[in-house]
């Protein structure tokens, strides 16, 4: 005889648990505790198995024979319903295990594995995080394109349309990466095309004038906040180096001896290695430093682990501390700031200058002859350009050129 939602309200606990019966295999199995567990009995291929739909009353009499009605379905089309009951589950656990924030950080060790530079790496992670904890412990495969033009749209409220339009790139790569690891079926960025305000051009903030030049180099003399950042702008405007080139350097690249920095292709841009000659103040600088973040790890630790390269923002902290905007100076305008007076002094051939910005060369016979042929030349330029940051920041308003340009 069916039971009814009573019966099963009225079962009693007994010393033994015992079955009651309903139709087509379902039971209810109440325990000696007073549990209510709804079950089922079928056979595929001859053996007995059992199906368990939860216990009463959070599945009421109702619904356990909704679901005692799609496993007769399932077994009518062949299909065992306790093996795909089964599989459902184990695939439920991975979706839960592959979530958006594990998946991404899977792809960005992996890229490093296969030569990321670090910096490009730590902007990885920094525009991963720009998305929120939500979306990173969210299983990948149930992130949608509506989920992720939220997460969107709350960085562009803020002004950050470069951001923004970085961090879909970044989720784009992260969803085909997922695609191409079995752990999701499309892509939900690929719908937000179009979709976000597009950035406007806009140039690093740099000084190029060269009395503003030495206005500034003055200014970060007089830099009062942590000793580390006053050497780093220091160096900055000596090396001209990108800015997560001189946050990732360490001591095992420098040779203070030879005047030399090693930069290891991995930390490149352009996943070349890069040499730097070290002019008497840059090398006087890093003897400086020394006594405090030497002699081995990074040049320019965190403050709060030397495991880690200073934060990205320490040279534009400094500058904003100094007064400058970013419309008038930042950490990557010290680049521009090099390029632009050694270029405007006529001392020096574009290619010398080009190759210690450490630019791309396209032609690779090309960029080989130079890297030996303009060495001499950049020893020579580098000892200059110090002098005349010197100079500049003693208030001096001519320098002595070398007579004739180098060829």
């Amino acid at each position: 005889m069916a039971l009814t939602e009573t019966a099963v309200r009225n079962a009693k606990p007994k010393d033994k648990a015992y079955k009651l019966s309903d139709s087509g295999g379902l039971y209810l199995f109440v325990t000696p505790a007073g549990g209510k567990l709804w079950r089922m009995k079928f056979r595929v291929s001859g053996k007995e198995k059992l199906l368990s739909f939860g216990g009463w009353p959070q599945v009421k009499l109702a619904i356990a024979r909704k679901e005692r009605d799609k496993a007769k379905e399932s077994l009518a089309s062949g299909t065992d319903p306790a093996r795909e009951k089964q599989k459902i589950k184990l695939r439920a656990k991975v979706s839960a295990a592959n979530t958006f924030g594990e998946i991404a950080q899977e792809f960005i060790n992996k890229r490093r594995r296969e030569g990321m530079s670090e910096s490009t790496a730590d902007k990885s992670e920094y525009y991963m995080s720009r998305m929120g904890s939500q979306i990173a412990r969210m299983p990948v495969s149930e992130i949608t394109a509506p989920d992720l033009l939220a997460v969107l749209r709350r960085i562009e409220t803020k002004g950050n349309y470069e951001t923004s339009r970085r961090v879909l790139q970044l989720a784009g790569r992260v969803f085909r990466y997922a695609i191409a690891t079995a752990r999701l079926v499309s892509d939900p960025s690929r719908d937000l095309r179009g979709a976000l305000t597009a950035p406007r051009s806009k140039h690093y903030g740099a000084i190029t004038d060269p009395k503003a030049a030495g206005e500034l180099l003055r200014a970060i003399e007089t830099y009062e906040g942590m000793g580390t950042t006053k050497i780093a702008m220091r160096l900055s405007a000596h090396v001209f180096v990108r800015p997560g080139e001189l946050r990732h350097a360490e001591w095992a690249d420098i040779d203070l001896d030879a005047g030399l920095w090693t930069i290891p292709a991995e930390k490149m841009k352009m996943r070349k290695a890069h040499h730097i000659p070290l002019s008497r103040q840059s090398v006087e600088v890093f003897q400086e430093l020394m006594p405090l973040t030497g002699p081995a790890g990074y040049v320019f630790p965190s403050i709060r682990t030397r495991k880690r390269p200073m934060s990205e923002n320490t040279v534009n902290a400094g500058l904003r501390r100094l007064g400058y905007t970013g419309d008038e100076m930042t950490a990557h305008g010290f680049r521009a700031m090099a390029s632009t007076l050694l270029n405007e002094s006529g001392k020096w051939t574009s290619d010398a200058i080009e190759r210690a910005l450490a630019h791309g060369d396209s032609d690779k016979v090309r960029a080989a002859y130079h890297r030996g042929a303009h060495w001499k030349e950049r020893v020579e330029m580098a000892q200059w350009w110090s002098d005349y940051l010197d100079a500049l920041r003693d208030g001096a308003a001519i320098l002595s050129f070398p007579e004739q340009k180098h060829g």
